[in-house]
């Protein structure tokens, strides 16, 4: 009898120590758990940042970008082995406009491999002018005159933007396209990256 007795207390003690175990563990659980959806709750706040400093880097990136030019359609190796100076015969008669000082450029090449191809579309040219208020000029006259011609070849100027803000004008573009082809007027809806308040 005694012995059966011992044997009760020792299961006994036995199930209270697992039963205390699982008490520790699922407080630990519900510890855990707590913590878990307080992280949760603060995610659409961090979201909310990291989508503002997104804003802000790619702001900065894009007015980091504001001196280059990307010009299109120039025919492969017509500016021989000096970009900087066959842009600074080139644009001004393109265009029209009288630089003065005369146009310089921090840098200009091509941007890309070269083509394997001589049938291939030509690279663009990306030009870093070296004062800010010529590459204003050529990109407002550029916007103006419209595309211009260099031995019959269709030239364009366009502003340099960043990725982010490039992959956003490409989806408005294609809505843009859909909406004209299906007669729907969109405007005054538009997607513009303001460069010295030339909108592109």
């Amino acid at each position: 009898m005694d012995q059966k007795i011992t044997d009760l207390t020792i299961a006994s003690s036995s199930i209270r120590a697992d039963i205390a175990g699982f008490k520790h563990t699922a407080d630990a659980l519900d510890q855990r758990l707590t913590t878990v959806e307080d992280q949760m709750a603060t995610l659409p706040d961090q979201e909310i940042e990291l989508k503002s400093l997104q804003a802000k880097v790619t702001d900065l990136e894009d007015q980091s970008r504001r001196d280059n030019k990307r010009l299109f359609g120039i025919p492969e190796r017509k500016e021989g082995s000096d970009t900087k100076a066959f842009l600074q015969s080139l644009l001004p008669d393109l265009f029209g406009i009288e630089f003065s000082p005369p146009l310089e450029f921090q840098r200009a090449h091509r941007i890309g491999p070269p083509h394997k191809a001589a049938s291939d579309k030509p690279r663009p040219v990306i030009a870093c002018f070296l004062r800010h208020d010529q590459a204003r000029q050529v990109l407002s006259a550029a916007k103006i005159q419209g595309p211009a011609s260099l031995d019959g070849n269709e030239i364009r100027v366009a502003a340099d933007f960043s990725r982010l803000t490039n992959e956003k004008r490409k989806a408005f573009l294609a809505f843009q396209t859909a909406a004209q082809e299906t007669r729907h007027q969109i405007w005054p809806c538009r997607t513009s990256k303001d460069v010295d308040h030339l909108s592109w």
